[in-house]
């Protein structure tokens, strides 16, 4: 073989290296919160919403304001322990036939109007709050799975 028609081919696995993709780094935090559009027929990609206490936020259908931490045993992330714990919060509900307060589990559907409201994430991790406010620093996201 000539040596013109061999160089393209000894060549190719240096210029494709080129190409590689970087593998993007990893945070060690949980990205900021956002709503996410996506389809409302798989529940755990249905719209998240999110609140701190004492503000209120539209959950696909309902409105929520959390008022008040009832529970916060989660296990710390970076211990292992034999249960993960939960946390309960005391939640105003805002429906078109008025308010109600209720009390929500993490994880644990409630049933509100022609659907189901849950809450399903609780910003910041057990162990990543600082000690001075803790209160101020929680997220609470919701999702709401209406009726068909």
């Amino acid at each position: 073989m000539r040596l013109n028609t061999l160089a393209p081919l000894l060549l190719a696995p240096f210029v494709l290296a080129g190409c590689a993709l970087s593998p993007r780094s990893v945070e060690s935090t949980p990205p900021a919160p956002q709503a996410q559009s996506t389809s409302p027929k798989d529940p755990s990609t249905a719209p998240l919403a999110y609140a701190r206490f004492a503000q209120r936020t539209y959950v696909d259908g309902p409105s929520v304001t959390p008022l008040e931490l009832l529970e916060d045993s989660r296990c710390p992330a970076e211990v292992m322990c034999v249960w993960e714990g939960q946390v309960r919060i005391k939640a105003r509900i805002h429906l078109g036939s008025g308010d109600e307060i209720r009390e929500m589990t993490m994880g644990k559907p409630i049933q509100v109007a022609d659907g189901t409201l849950n809450l399903v994430q609780v910003l910041p991790e057990k162990g990543k709050r600082s000690e001075e406010a803790p209160e101020a620093e929680y997220r609470f996201g919701f999702r709401f799975m209406g009726g068909l």
